[in-house]
């Protein structure tokens, strides 16, 4: 296939960083990495690897609970923390760590992302999410997790104070002036914030970020979700089953940014899970080889925790019992439409659903070879299903090493991909203007 012309629309694609890989059994493998996990050199190893193959970021989520520490702990390094050290290691790729607006204070967080855009030269993004689970919040305070409509009010408003933090120094308030000012206090101000939620002050005490604001990601699926990525997200990660739902969900967040009155582009980039070999057989034989780890147990405690429900005395080859809808649902929808969405296609029983989930719980699954996964990473790019991806390598480093040296090369040749870095912030990266100073 032909080159594509130097300014044609181009793939992003962040790196994923879950543990030893994303599938729930990677770190039970002989070969895993399990034992690095407390080692921040394995995270610098592996953001140099992605750096290699030109990807935009690498992605740590969160989560303010242990989990069942028998299935394997994922939250081990805090991930703000890891990246500082990260950054360190390298030179041009993006990082991106989520921030719960629903524990963290918009000041701390304003704080944070400021002082590691500036550590890493401006290649921060923040994944601003509302938490998921009444295990979280006891671990911050609360008895359960504030109900969902109250739990994006008060995003709105942390976005909107952490912004006004971020712009509380003018990119030009520094004067270092010896015999004067430090800086310029006409040029430092406070906001004077005060909402349903927070009141704030400021000014911030760190100087405007190198990128004015890290890079705001978003990853809503609810009609609230939806709606707070429209308005303030500058990237959104998504979850897609497959291509269908993938065209749903991106025109209608284009549609909803046009109806916010945004102009600029808003890259829409869903979770992909891709097991890479010579021949779709070989590729096959990895995916079973991960699948056939993993104890019928954790897969059901994985589900429950996606479904809201016990589901340890369902019959295991039976087909999965009726579940409520969508809208009769009160946890994290996103997920679980995807579940709701596999039972409907696929018709799946209890084991087989288990396995569908193992890695990546229902995000989008590509087995092949490199020229496979390209194919159908190009079928989703060029017809409204992605603007890139959001790499989710079942097993690291395997997973990450087939996908950079196997598919990146491939990607690269037929033109949607690039060769090299264009810039050196994330904002660079992804194409997106840096916000004005006020």
């Amino acid at each position: 296939m032909s080159i594509r012309p130097s300014d044609a629309r181009m793939m992003h694609i962040n790196l994923f960083l879950m543990g030893c890989g994303h599938h729930r059994a990677a770190w039970r493998h002989p070969q895993s990495s399990v034992e690095q996990l407390g080692d921040i050199r394995y995270y610098e190893a592996l953001a140099q690897v992605a750096e290699r193959g030109k990807l935009d970021a690498v992605f740590f989520a969160d989560s303010g609970a242990a989990g069942n520490v028998s299935d394997g702990s994922w939250w081990y390094l805090e991930p703000l923390t890891a990246i500082a050290a990260m950054s360190r290691a390298t030179r041009d790729i993006g990082f991106i760590s989520t921030v719960s607006s629903t524990f963290y204070t918009p000041f701390h967080a304003a704080r944070l992302l400021a002082s590691l855009d500036h550590i890493s030269g401006g290649r921060i993004g923040w994944n601003v999410v509302t938490s998921m689970f009444d295990v979280e919040a006891r671990n911050h305070g609360y008895q359960s997790m504030p109900d969902h409509e109250e739990r994006y009010r008060r995003a709105e408003e942390f976005v909107q104070a952490v912004s006004g933090l971020w712009d509380s120094w003018a990119d030009d308030a520094l004067l270092f002036d010896r015999q004067g000012h430090y800086a310029d206090p006409d040029k430092v101000r406070p906001i004077n914030h005060q909402g349903e939620f927070f009141q704030v002050d400021g000014p911030l005490n760190v100087p405007r970020p190198v990128q004015g604001h890290p890079v705001l990601f978003q990853a809503g699926a609810s009609g609230q979700g939806r709606a707070l990525a429209a308005r303030y997200a500058e990237a959104i990660y998504a979850v897609a089953y497959d291509l269908p739902a993938a065209q749903s969900y991106y025109r209608d967040i284009k549609q909803r940014v046009s109806a916010a009155g945004r102009t600029v582009a808003v890259p829409i980039m869903p979770g992909l899970v891709t097991y890479v070999a010579a021949t779709e057989m070989e590729a096959r034989a990895k995916q079973r080889e991960l699948d056939e780890l993993l104890p019928t147990d954790a897969s059901l405690r994985q589900l429950a925790q996606f479904i809201d429900q016990d589901c340890t005395a369902w019959e295991l080859d039976a087909p999965v019992p009726p579940l409520p809808s969508l809208a009769e649902f009160k946890g994290p929808q996103g997920r679980y439409s995807t579940i709701l969405r596999i039972i409907d296609t696929e018709q799946p029983t209890l084991r087989q659903l288990l396995g569908r989930l193992a890695a990546g719980g229902g995000h989008c699954t590509m087995v092949g070879t490199p020229e496979q996964i390209v194919d159908q990473m190009e079928l989703w790019f060029c017809n409204e299903g992605a603007d890139g991806f959001n790499l989710m390598p079942p097993s690291l480093p395997g997973g990450l090493e087939d996908f950079v040296d196997q598919v990146v090369p491939l990607l690269q040749q037929r033109g949607l991909f690039r060769c090299d870095y264009e810039g050196n912030t994330l904002r660079d990266h992804l194409q997106l203007a840096r916000p004005r100073s006020c």
